[in-house]
């Protein structure tokens, strides 16, 4: 048997190769290679022309990070720095939720957990410093990313990739308010931020604030990958 074949989402940008702009799908190479890495085949997803027939030939999925989730699907108004791509919305909020229908493993990343959050009724905060009066998660100056410990719920799903604390990344201005329907699994210590969510329901479902594709630690790509290929086997 090949590979589990693992989708990725990708975004619609403008974006220059050479010297002429163009309109692309792009995606960090990072996410393919944590994929690849963990013993996954990856290919990517545009967000153009979506269809669920995609999820009948793949063996998992990943919502990867990007813009910010549309308030309007939680029923708010933006806040002045939210921005979104309400195409890019439209596309993924139909693969999650056939994905969830139909129990493909999925794993969201950063826009990804909050895509899981909306999806399952919850809501986002739109600012985090207007919430927790502080820039920790996305830094205004230094370095790209924060750093901050997650500890991880005991029997969860994520407790048993992770272990009970993990050091994280953070770059993100937004965060899950309310996770709706979905388990939370994880939280920053500091503040009780939302970092982790899982639907024990399902075979493999989880959403993570942070970005593990950005760092040396694959093991929830590993476990995506593995949940892939016993879907694969059926």
């Amino acid at each position: 048997m090949g590979r589990p074949v693992i989708g990725l989402t990708t975004y619609a940008e403008e974006t220059r190769f050479g010297v002429q702009d163009t309109f692309a799908a792009v995606l960090p190479l990072a996410y393919v290679h944590a994929v690849h890495s963990s013993g996954g085949r990856a290919v990517l997803i545009t967000p153009d022309d979506p269809d669920v027939d995609i999820l009948d030939r793949i063996d998992g999925i990943i919502f990867a990070g990007g813009s910010d989730v549309d308030p309007a699907l939680y029923g708010e108004q933006p806040h002045p720095t939210t921005h979104v791509k309400p195409e890019r919305d439209k596309a993924e909020m139909m693969l999650l939720r056939a994905a969830v229908d139909t129990d493909l493993p999925l794993l969201g990343i950063c826009r990804g957990m909050q895509l899981m959050a909306v999806a399952y009724g919850g809501r986002l905060h739109q600012h985090l410093p207007d919430v927790l009066g502080h820039t920790g998660h996305r830094p205004t100056s230094g370095s790209r990313c924060g750093e901050h410990p997650v500890h991880l719920s005991a029997g969860t799903l994520c407790q048993k990739i992770l272990g009970d604390e993990v050091i994280v990344n953070s770059f993100h201005h937004q965060g899950v308010a309310d996770p709706g329907h979905l388990m939370p699994a994880g939280w920053c210590p500091g503040d009780d931020l939302l970092e982790a969510v899982e639907d024990p329901n399902l075979s493999f479902a989880v959403g993570v604030q942070w970005h593990p594709e950005d760092t040396s630690d694959f093991r929830l790509f590993a476990a995506l990958v593995e949940a892939a290929a016993g879907r694969a086997r059926r």
